[in-house]
């Protein structure tokens, strides 16, 4: 596998930064893209090339694959982990802002997937590494079009599983819980801001309440190495699992939601939401 050329996105912070490091650590080629770029010269001083990139605009995906392909003939391993989370009410929550969502969490992935499967297909081999959450499986109330998305990945991502396996062709998804990444630190003003003085105001401050607390404990979260530590695991397995589930109260959450009723899950996260 180190001879493997992997595209990452997100990379510029956080699992996409952690996994990037890894990655060139074991001597993969890596090609690490984020809109930020600026932030991404620590991995171009590992030996990581950084990509200018927005998921959501078709030019900057057709330049990266382009640019690969001149490079490095295409991309035998792409992680999708560029990805955010809106938060509001569904009420309160603009279709534009709606829309943005689902570009970034699943067409952008969608289309940029697209482009890598043809060298895919031609090799008969890829990995794709699909980054999803816990919240693909459960939710929270004012997560609404987040976990919209990250359900729908879930689906879109086993549909193309049955699709390219006959290629030689792996997609795993990864579905991180509680990770101390920047997602937390943009979490809390969006929501306020579409929720808190109006009448779900309740369940804005509670979920706030809830999240700085679990932010303050030492345990409260997971760091990022985890999930890195994950996507290596599935990258280098020769069988690799379909999913992979990991960091701080993923497995627990998720087997609560496979054994309990819709109402019983309602009550458990109720003192999440005050």
């Amino acid at each position: 596998m180190n001879d493997k050329t992997v595209l990452i996105t997100g990379a510029s912070s956080g699992i996409g930064k952690e996994t990037a490091k890894q990655l060139a650590a074991r001597g993969y080629r890596v090609y690490a893209a984020a809109r930020r770029i600026e932030r991404m010269a620590d991995l171009e001083r590992l030996g990581c090339v950084p990509l200018r990139m927005d998921v959501t605009k078709e030019e900057d995906l057709v330049a990266a694959i382009e640019r690969i392909r001149e490079q490095r003939g295409g991309v035998d391993v792409l992680i999708n982990n560029a990805g955010f989370g809106t938060q509001g009410s569904i009420e309160e929550t603009s279709l534009e802002d709606a829309r943005y969502q689902f570009d970034v969490n699943l067409f952008g992935l969608a289309r940029l997937t697209q482009l890598v499967l043809p060298h895919m297909r031609e090799n008969r081999f890829g990995k794709i590494v699909n980054v999803s959450s816990v919240g693909g499986k459960i939710y929270v109330p004012l997560g609404g079009w987040y976990h919209a998305t990250k359900h729908a990945l879930e689906g879109w991502s086993d549909c193309l599983r049955t699709e390219v396996a006959r290629f030689g062709i792996d997609v795993v998804i990864v579905e991180p819980g509680a990770i101390g990444t920047e997602f937390n630190d943009v979490f809390v003003g969006p929501m306020l801001e579409r929720s808190g003085d109006g009448p779900y105001k309740d369940l804005a401050h509670g979920i706030v309440g809830y999240m700085r607390d679990l932010e303050s404990k030492p345990d409260g979260s997971s760091p990022p190495s985890v999930i890195a530590d994950v996507i290596v695991e599935a990258l280098e397995a020769r069988r690799p699992k379909t999913r992979y589930v990991a960091g701080r109260m993923a497995k627990s959450i998720l087997f609560a939601r496979r054994w309990l009723s819709d109402r019983m899950f309602d009550r458990m996260i109720g003192p999440m939401i005050g």
